[in-house]
């Protein structure tokens, strides 16, 4: 797969794996269009992605209006044409501790993680269909796979995210649309800065950027990384309760 010229949608493009993944996109030749609410910041990407082979547009909008997506859908396909790949990375943490559990934060949480992803397929997928090509792109995460202390609603709505898409991939078989779900684990993002706890085998983002378009490229269906971390997660899902409650209630990444 060459990226010269392919339209690709990115949520989330202002910061982090988004921003990363646009950056590398746009150097390889790809046409962006970046998602995300801070104009300020998109308009800022632009211009640094104008020296780039490739190009980008700012689409500012939140991810959790389905017409604002829905908008800047619309104008993406307008200026670059059809688009080819969404990349659904719109996220937000949150520390959930259920001792204090706060339903606004886990609503919230859900809205952009899951809701916002829907929001995405449902403004790029009936073009895809009625071309009969496409590819949507998942970033969801190793906590995904089970619950983590004081992580609840992000878990939760990883959880559901990975859901979400394994059952677009499955409904979608024979329409040529593509489905890749990307499981990453801690990579060096505003959302992993400033923790005082030591994360495990945590990576420089450029390299997970590189390890998430290879995925891409290659049309996994399911991509979890890096694989030191992904075994762990594994064996986890395998353990009896009692022992996996021991090990992971000794082991908070949210401090």
């Amino acid at each position: 797969m060459g990226w010269k010229d392919r339209v690709i949608l990115i949520t989330g493009a202002s910061s982090g794996i988004g921003r990363g993944l646009a950056l590398e996109l746009a150097r390889r030749g790809a046409r962006v269009g970046l998602l995300a609410r801070r104009r300020d910041v998109l308009d800022e990407l632009v211009e640094q992605i104008s020296a780039y082979p490739g190009s980008a547009i700012a689409l500012a909008g939140d991810v959790r209006d389905a017409a604002e997506v829905r908008a800047a859908a619309n104008r993406l396909r307008s200026e670059f044409g059809s688009i080819e790949v969404l990349i659904a990375n719109a996220g937000i943490g949150g520390t959930t501790n259920a001792a204090e559990l706060e339903p606004s934060e886990v609503t919230k949480v859900f809205e952009v993680n899951v809701i916002g992803a829907v929001n995405s397929v449902a403004a790029v997928l009936p073009e895809m269909i009625r071309e009969g090509c496409g590819q949507l792109v998942a970033i969801s995460s190793l906590s995904a796979y089970r619950g983590l202390p004081k992580s609840a609603a992000y878990c939760a709505s990883k959880a559901a995210l990975s859901s979400f898409f394994e059952t677009m991939r499955i409904d979608l078989s024979g329409k040529g649309v593509d489905v890749t779900i990307i499981h990453p684990g801690f990579i060096k993002t505003p959302l992993t800065a400033g923790r005082k706890a030591k994360l495990p085998f945590l990576m420089e983002l450029d390299d997970a950027v590189k390890k998430i378009i290879q995925a891409i490229e290659k049309k996994k269906k399911s991509y979890a990384f890096p694989w030191q971390l992904a075994s762990v997660v594994r064996a986890g899902m395998v353990m009896p309760n009692s022992m996996y409650d021991w090990i992971a209630g000794r082991n908070s990444f949210r401090e």
